[in-house]
């Protein structure tokens, strides 16, 4: 493995349909060519059975305020527009690997003439992949804002168990089923801090 691991980009966007069927044109979206609030992710995996084939990880990033995104015709609903961006990830130690992010990476913008979009990040996450199978911890907004780590336990039979059929683990919180067995679990821990550098 790398000592630098570049992370996949994938971008998510909410599908606006028309009446008919036909799709709108999804908005150019820009990145801030000066933010400034950034951020320091640092992931540390513990007791894994074994090295993972690929490590990503991301940022997603919603507009909070859907009255500048146009309805659906017909239903009435208004899509949500949100979009995922790769976090570059450096290995600090044998385990630990960091990267930065900005919360106002993306720039606001008015894409349908209905007012200002605003970006805002809803939480953070990484891949963790082995064969087919990918394990998946996150840290939500609530503690993304409050700067607390995110501590993800999963299963080492999924590890050790990973067949070519796709599968993908969300892990679980520390539970007293899992607190009474370690041994059949490894963890990843993610934090998020604001950083000045």
């Amino acid at each position: 493995m790398t000592k630098r691991l570049c992370s996949f980009a994938f971008f998510s966007f909410a599908l606006i349909t028309s009446a008919c069927g036909a799709a709108m044109k999804n908005p150019d979206i820009k990145s801030n060519p000066h933010p400034k609030m950034r951020y320091e992710i640092t992931m540390t995996i513990e007791g894994a059975p074994g090295p993972f084939d690929s490590i990503d990880s991301y940022v997603k990033y919603q507009v909070m305020n859907p009255s500048c995104v146009p309805m659906r015709p017909g239903s009435g609903a208004t899509p949500t527009l949100e979009k995922s961006v790769s976090i570059e990830l450096t290995r600090v130690g044998d385990h630990a690997y960091k990267g930065t992010f900005y919360t106002d990476f993306l720039q606001d913008e008015d894409y349908y003439g209905m007012g200002v979009c605003q970006w805002a990040v809803v939480g953070t996450g990484a891949q963790l992949k082995v064969k087919s199978v990918v394990f998946s911890p996150d840290i939500p907004k609530s503690d993304l804002a409050a700067q607390r780590s995110e501590k993800t336990y999963f299963s080492k039979d999924s590890y050790s168990g990973a067949t070519s059929q796709q599968d993908v683990e969300i892990g679980s919180q520390a539970t007293p089923f899992i607190t009474q067995n370690p041994d059949k679990f490894f963890s990843v821990t993610l934090a998020a801090t604001e950083s000045s550098k």
